[in-house]
């Protein structure tokens, strides 16, 4: 079972390093990392390079496609060699998958007409008019394609989507493996819980980046 994560400039690290994380760990599964271009990616804090060891051409027939998100989301959003690419390989893949903003990208690359999706949540406004209806929730099943909100939600996603090929036993283990047993110090990970002066201060500092306007 090949497992293709998708690295461009400026992604969100924990996007792609979540369900590297949990999918990876599953048996049998051999997991690339395909760009482009071959070669060191930057994340979009800009300290932190992955290596993808292939180029498009090279990854032609994953069973699970993972699309990570971030700020560079905003530069792959006109149709063209990438989007050619995920079509291409998502005619064949047994999942599709995203993470936060990489919801847009399967949107813009014409895969979630119809269908229910999830992104950052400052980004759900952007789904309908690719033709996805929005949801809040944290990880979205519709079909092949499975949608995770804002970045350490992939971690939710790849184990359930673990569970989904491997059996719980197998996905709880993993879960176990990689201690994730959450008890943040904050009631804060989600808009509707957040203290009001924290969601507007978050809002205007990346509302540009969201927009493509930087």
């Amino acid at each position: 079972m090949q497992i293709a994560i998708l690295l461009y400039d400026r992604f969100t690290a924990l996007d792609a390093i979540g369900p590297y994380e949990t999918l990876s760990r599953i048996p049998g599964a051999e997991t690339v990392f395909v760009g482009e271009r071959a070669g060191t990616h930057r994340s979009d804090l800009g300290a932190l390079g992955l290596v993808a060891d292939a180029a498009l051409g090279e990854v032609t027939a994953p069973d699970i496609l993972v699309v990570p998100g971030g700020p560079g989301q905003t530069a792959l959003m006109a149709d063209g060699p990438l989007h050619e690419w995920i079509r291409a390989v998502d005619a064949g893949t047994t999942w599709t998958t995203s993470v936060c903003t990489g919801s847009l990208i399967l949107g813009a690359a014409g895969l979630l007409r119809g269908r229910r999706a999830t992104s950052h949540w400052l980004a759900l406004d952007q789904l309908p008019g690719l033709g996805a209806e929005p949801t809040g929730e944290r990880v979205v099943f519709d079909g092949k394609y499975v949608t995770a909100a804002g970045v350490s939600s992939g971690i939710d996603m790849g184990l359930r989507l673990a569970g989904r090929i491997a059996g719980d036993t197998v996905a709880q283990t993993i879960q176990l493996g990689i201690e994730y047993d959450p008890q943040p110090p904050y009631d804060a990970g989600a808009p509707e819980k957040a203290p009001a002066e924290v969601t507007a201060l978050l809002r205007d500092r990346t509302r540009f980046v969201l927009s493509g306007q930087e």
